[in-house]
């Protein structure tokens, strides 16, 4: 029996992740990642980059991807609790244009695998998150796109009730809609 159980979404190819926590009075120890597992289980990634962040409470990254060279990704939240989302982009897809979003932290230890072909984002909800992801492609910031975090036709649930401001970058102030984007067209997909 593997170490984690792979949770199917309501948007295919996306997964929920829970990974078996082996706990004591000593703390406890878990496999974030196997290659076995995850190929048994359908997920088939090579992860080439991992990035780490550290946010305080209210900050919403997103809605972010690569228009070439997408990445995939495996998320977690070792430090705190933030809500995560993934949108689909791939244009031939029963759910373009869905997001599904889930609550991660380091309580629940719960991960989430977005593939290729989705923008990410999340909202920090507690004092402070420390975030930590596995990337599929390498970041290339001359083809990094958005999609303004609080579009209407997406239409995301954001639960902004639980923190005071929504602390946004500069840049995704200032994202188009997601009608208004034109850089998903032809998202190259594996």
């Amino acid at each position: 029996m593997g170490k984690f159980n792979f949770i199917k979404t309501t948007i295919k190819d996306l997964y929920v992740i829970e990974p078996k926590v082996f706990q004591d009075n000593r703390g406890y120890f878990m496999e974030s990642y196997n290659s076995r597992d995850f190929i048994d289980a359908g997920l088939n990634a090579v992860f080439v980059q991992s990035n780490e962040s550290l946010s305080t409470k209210g900050v919403l990254r997103g809605l972010h991807y690569q228009y070439k060279c997408p990445q995939g990704k495996l998320v977690r939240v070792v430090m705190g609790e933030v809500f995560d989302v993934a949108v689909d982009l791939r244009e031939n897809s029963d759910t373009y244009g869905k997001s599904f979003g889930v609550i991660l932290s380091s309580d629940n230890n719960k991960q989430f695998y977005i593939p290729e072909g989705f923008a990410h984002g999340f909202l920090v909800l507690s004092d402070y998150a420390k975030f930590v992801y596995k990337c599929t492609n390498y970041y290339y910031q001359q083809y990094e796109a958005g999609i303004i975090w609080n579009d209407p036709t997406i239409n995301i649930n954001w639960p902004i009730d639980r923190v005071d401001d929504v602390l946004l970058s500069d840049k995704d102030t200032i994202w188009p809609r997601f009608g208004e984007n034109k850089k998903f067209i032809g998202l190259e997909v594996k």
